[in-house]
C-alpha cells in the first residue's frame, strides 16, 4: 500500500494485548496485517483508529512500530469510539490509517540536552520520543523527563518509569497534585504542579531542546518560565494532538490560525504559534 493509499484506506489491525495502566486508561498492542506491516514513523505523529460500526478517532502512537507491525496506542476512555476500543478484546480487529502529521525534529535535537515535560495523558506521545532518544542515547546530552499526574494511581507506565529511575543517564522527576494513597513502589513523587517542579531544576537553556505535551493549562504555566529562563522559542516544541479530528485537513476542527494541527502539526515550534490567538 502506498503512502497515499494509507491516508484514505484503513489497514486491518488485530488487537493482541491490552494492559490497563489506570482506572480509565489502557495500552493497546495491535498488529497490522498484510505483507508489509511496518511503516515509517516520527515520534509525535498520529494515526486514525477506526472501530467497526463506530467511526474513527485520532490517536498518537505511544511507541514506534515494531518490525513485525506491532503498534502501541495509549487510550483513555473518554467518548464513544474510545469506549468501544476499551470494550474490545484480544483478537478483535480495527482499522488504521496513517501515520499523519509532523513529529518531533530528532535531527535538530541531536547534540543538545533534552527536557521532556509531560502532563497526564501527554505522557503517551512523549513516550515515543523518549524511546527514540534512549535508542540513540549517545547522540544527545543530558536527558530529563518531568511528568505530572493527578495522583499516584493516575501515573502511566509505572514499571517503565521505575526502570527509568534506576538509570544513571536519565533524570526522572515526578509530581502529583495530591496523594490519597501510598506512593508507588520504586518511584519518588513530589506533591505539587509541574511549574513548581520546573522552577526547582537546573539546566542550560541555551543548549536545551524542550518537548511539551499535556492538558491546555500546562502550556501556559511552563512556556513562560522556559522563555524567561532563556530557552529560544524555536527550540520549544509543543504537541497539540488533542485538537485533531479528521487527520487530513478537511474538517478544519484543528485549526490554529491559518495552520492545521493534523497537517502542519501536531508538533509545533512555540515561536511559530506564539502570536496565534487561541493556539494554546
Amino acid at each position: 500500500m502506498t503512502a497515499a493509499e494509507a491516508s484514505v484506506i484503513p489497514r486491518t489491525a488485530t488487537i493482541i494485548a491490552v494492559s490497563h495502566l489506570s482506572a480509565d486508561t489502557a495500552l493497546f498492542s495491535l498488529r497490522l496485517e498484510g505483507e508489509r506491516p511496518h511503516f515509517s514513523f516520527v515520534p509525535g505523529q498520529f494515526i486514525q483508529l477506526s472501530m467497526p460500526g463506530g467511526g474513527e478517532a485520532p490517536i498518537s502512537l505511544a511507541a514506534a512500530p515494531a518490525d513485525d507491525g506491532t503498534i502501541e496506542l495509549c487510550v483513555r476512555r473518554v467518548g464513544r469510539i474510545t469506549t468501544m476500543l476499551h470494550n474490545s478484546r484480544s483478537g478483535d480487529r480495527v482499522g488504521i490509517r496513517g501515520p499523519f502529521g509532523n513529529g518531533f525534529p530528532l535531527e535538530e535535537m541531536t547534540g543538545r540536552d533534552i527536557l521532556l515535560i509531560a502532563g497526564g495523558l501527554g505522557m503517551a506521545p512523549l513516550r515515543s520520543l523518549l524511546h527514540a532518544l534512549l535508542a540513540d542515547r549517545d547522540r544527545y546530552g543530558a536527558l530529563t523527563l518531568m511528568y505530572g499526574a493527578r495522583e499516584p494511581a493516575a501515573i502511566l507506565f509505572r514499571e517503565e518509569l521505575v526502570a527509568l529511575a534506576r538509570r544513571t543517564d536519565v533524570k526522572l522527576l515526578l509530581t502529583v497534585d495530591f496523594v490519597r494513597e501510598e506512593q508507588p513502589a520504586g518511584l519518588a513523587c513530589n506533591i505539587g504542579l509541574l511549574p513548581a517542579l520546573l522552577a526547582g531544576i537546573r539546566f542550560d537553556p541555551t543548549s536545551t531542546s524542550v518537548a511539551i505535551c499535556g492538558p491546555p493549562p500546562l502550556y501556559g504555566c511552563t512556556i513562560g518560565a522556559l522563555v524567561a529562563a532563556g530557552c529560544p522559542e524555536e527550540r520549544i516544541y509543543l504537541s497539540l494532538e488533542r485538537r485533531m479530528k479528521c487527520g487530513q485537513g478537511l474538517c478544519c476542527h484543528c485549526a490554529v490560525g491559518d495552520l492545521l494541527c493534523c497537517t502542519d502539526g501536531p508538533v509545533f515550534r512555540y515561536g511559530d504559534i506564539r502570536n496565534v490567538p487561541g493556539a494554546l
